[in-house]
């Protein structure tokens, strides 16, 4: 048998189709190239024994070179994946189910139990398990030498074969000129486990168990695909495409705060949130009752993983077609260190949504009228901003197909585009009442009121429907370029049973997510910037906010700017500087009156050009919001000189932010941008909120740097001096910052 033919470098079918958006959910059948399990001869590289070993190197500080690959263990039945940084184990026979998972950077196991692979629950029959093997003589921990004394449920889906491949683009990402150089697909190995259903009276369906790992970072990746070959309908009314018995972060005896295993678990079946944990509507951690020796005297350790939706899907696969779930993945840290996990995860971010790495400096004009625009647009380009957004309050309405209004925003565009600007606009989808035949119906009311936002479009109604028909023409008929996106979609359930775009209550929200993750994705394939107050970034979205309050933008000018460093110096925790918005209130936004604006800008350059030092020297975009970008030559002057700055360092400026000092008005505060793979390896900002001078020794941390021994630095302009690094690679550096100011320091390398 020729085993080349199973190691296939490319997933045939699993590609999208196109229909005005991503088909998700259903799509063509799965190809057949699956080894049967008694193919032995399917290894894609030999094992190498240094890839067993922990990382000699910090893979958060230096690129690691090991690449995933697929290969038989010293066991008849099982294969494992590995990148050298985490490593996961199956067996195939008598069933398939992941028998190891460990963490290759610590040396310890992730895993403490066998469970199935998934479980599906179709045309209201009982819920299935996947494969799995049962039989484990204790949940607390795992032997090898029990695996070969278990036995396969027989209530479950039977592994018939596997396939092995390269990672695959989940979509296209049409590149700007904005972006990093990070890779699209992100490298790796992927495997495909197949489960038919034997005597379980399901014939016709058989379910696929995909797993990606990406080179590089302990990450990896877990759906499903259903295929439907009965030759009749069936409902898929729920599932659930990860099952993990994990090691429990901690052992108490009674109910108290329980922390979860250290693994980040994040699904793109996310919404209404405004970071990870607080979108995360899949990842949840159970109770394991057949762990009977734990200690928690009622067995209410939170130690079981299982990933599903919310509700539904309760979609019908019809003959012929194949569903496919979203994608869960999952970031095994190497320490429970805030800063640190904070760095896997921004990592993990720029490796599976590389497009975050888009900043463009931008403005948002608050009038669409053509002679606006276009003063917007002659401004931004005379300093170097590279976006204009006709704001929220512009007029500016992107569903408007009206031949004449669609000429007038093209020939805008086309003027901005000659100018080296990208030009786009606000459009508000949520967060409004449309009207009682089309808002979401509450199903515990029967009424449009109880909505997330009070009141929301059903995106399956005829006006969502309607809405997304427009905006897609508008898009392509005007060749525009952003989008800022409010709202968005919340996760609101309907129980109408008169949309068009969903059957009734119980495949709502599934639909409703479909439908503004097809528009998002388009987006990413059209090169459209996207601005979306939601986490919608593993879909295709660019930069939500930043973590500021709308309000606090009414404050005085001089309480903007230190509240601003703190939500900058907060949002960055987990955000990437390029992943978040902040605001620059140019004219009035919500009330404070003349004390919380900035213009005339001539007359408040001292705070304009604070904001735009703290903003630009994080590398972080903020919404300058108003007419005008300045008003004197002076003004010009100092916007200039500050996108000149960021311009020059933007590498670094975009780059991980170490946080050194938060903000608190009370003495100077600090950030510090790192990359070893840049000639300057650092950028630290270092601000003096006082009414005085002051002379300080900063300890700057320069470990993710990379430099050991010694560094070359650099306070703005000045001759650089070399400092020595004691053993946690820090320098201790004196600074003199004038009162009110900034000062800005470069890391090099030595000789």
């Amino acid at each position: 048998m020729d085993r080349r033919r199973f190691i296939t470098t490319s997933l045939a079918g699993v590609g999208a189709t196109w229909a005005g958006g991503l088909a998700l959910g259903a799509r063509a059948q799965e190809p057949a190239d699956f080894a049967p399990l008694d193919d032995c001869e399917y290894l894609v590289t030999q094992a190498d024994e240094e890839r067993l070993k922990a990382p000699s190197r910090d893979w958060l500080v230096t690129p690691f070179a090991i690449k995933t690959s697929v290969y038989r263990t010293g066991h008849a039945d099982e294969i494992t994946m590995t990148n050298g940084l985490i490593r996961r184990t199956w067996r195939l026979r008598p069933n398939a189910a992941t028998v190891g998972f460990d963490n290759l950077m610590t040396g310890a196991s992730i895993l403490r139990a066998v469970k199935p692979e998934a479980y599906v629950k179709l045309d209201w029959q009982a819920e299935t398990p996947i494969g799995g093997l049962i039989g484990q003589k204790d949940g607390a921990y795992l032997k090898p030498e029990w695996l070969d004394q278990m036995s396969a449920d027989p209530k479950a889906f039977r592994c018939t074969g596997f396939r092995i491949g390269k990672t695959q683009e989940r979509f296209p990402w049409k590149r700007t000129r904005f972006s990093g150089d990070q890779p699209w697909p992100p490298p790796g190995a992927s495997l495909t486990l197949r489960f038919e259903p034997g005597d379980l009276g399901t014939g016709g369906i058989t379910v696929f168990v995909h797993y990606e790992m990406f080179d590089g970072i302990p990450l990896l990746s877990k759906w499903l695909t259903i295929q439907n070959s009965s030759g009749k309908r069936m409902r898929l009314n729920r599932f659930v495409n990860e099952v993990l018995a994990a090691v429990e972060y901690g052992s108490g005896v009674g109910d108290g705060t329980w922390r979860f295993p250290n693994i980040h678990v994040e699904s793109d079946y996310e919404f209404n949130g405004s970071d990870a944990e607080g979108a995360n509507r899949t990842a949840h951690w159970d109770v394991d009752p057949e762990y009977t020796t734990q200690v928690s005297y009622d067995l209410q350790t939170p130690c079981l993983l299982h990933v599903h939706p919310p509700d539904g899907p309760e979609v019908d696969i019809l003959p012929g077609e194949t569903f496919e779930s979203y994608r869960t993945f999952e970031l095994v840290y190497d320490s429970t260190e805030r800063e640190r996990t904070g760095l896997a995860l921004r990592r993990m971010y720029r490796t599976i949504s590389p497009w975050v790495t888009e900043n463009p400096i931008f403005m948002h004009v608050t009038s669409s009228k053509p002679e606006a625009v276009r003063s917007a647009v002659d401004q931004a380009a005379e300093v170097g901003f590279e976006m204009v957004v006709m704001s929220f309050g512009s007029h500016f309405e992107p569903t408007d197909l009206n031949a004449d209004y669609v000429q007038q925003i093209k020939e805008l565009i086309e003027y901005a585009k000659g100018k080296g600007i990208y030009l786009g606009g606000y459009s508000l989808l949520a967060s409004r009442n449309v009207g009682p035949q089309s808002d979401v119906i509450n199903p515990q009311t029967g009424t449009t009121e109880g909505a997330i936002f009070g009141h929301s479009p059903c995106l399956g109604s005829p006006w969502g429907i309607d809405y997304f028909r427009n905006l897609y023409a508008f898009i392509e008929k005007t060749g525009m370029g952003v989008l800022e996106h409010d709202g968005s979609y919340p996760g609101d359930v309907c129980a109408s049973t008169r949309h068009p775009g969903h059957r009734d209550l119980l495949d709502s929200q599934w639909t409703q997510w479909t439908k503004i993750v097809q528009f998002y994705r388009w987006c990413r394939a059209q090169g459209v910037f996207l601005f979306v107050p939601d986490w919608y970034f593993l879909n295709g979205t660019h930069k939500t906010g930043m973590g500021y309050r709308e309000t606090d933008w009414s404050l005085p000018r001089a309480e903007q700017v230190i509240i601003a460093r703190q939500n900058i110096f907060d949002g960055t925790w987990e955000k990437t500087p390029s992943m978040g918005w902040m605001h620059v209130p140019l004219v009035q936004y919500h009330g404070g009156g003349a004390a919380a604006t900035i213009e005339p800008l001539h007359e408040h350059l001292d705070v304009y050009a604070q904001i735009l030092t703290q903003l630009l020297g994080s590398g972080v975009q903020a919404a300058y919001r108003g007419y005008q970008l300045y008003d004197t030559d002076e003004t010009k002057a100092v916007v200039k000189k500050w996108v000149d700055f960021y311009k020059a360092h933007r590498g670094i400026l975009e780059s991980d932010i170490i946080h050194v000092r938060r903000a608190d008005g009370r003495d100077i505060d600090a950030i510090l941008h790192v990359n070893s793979q840049l000639s300057v390896k650092g950028l630290a900002m270092v601000y003096n909120p006082l009414d005085a001078e002051v002379t300080r020794t900063l300890t700057l941390p320069l470990y993710y740097t990379g430099l050991v021994e010694n560094a070359v630095i650099r306070e703005q302009d000045a001759k650089p001096r070399q400092y020595p690094l004691n053993h946690r690679c820090e320098a201790d550096v004196t600074l003199t910052i004038p009162k009110q100011g900034a000062t800005w320091l470069t890391i090099e390398k030595a000789g």
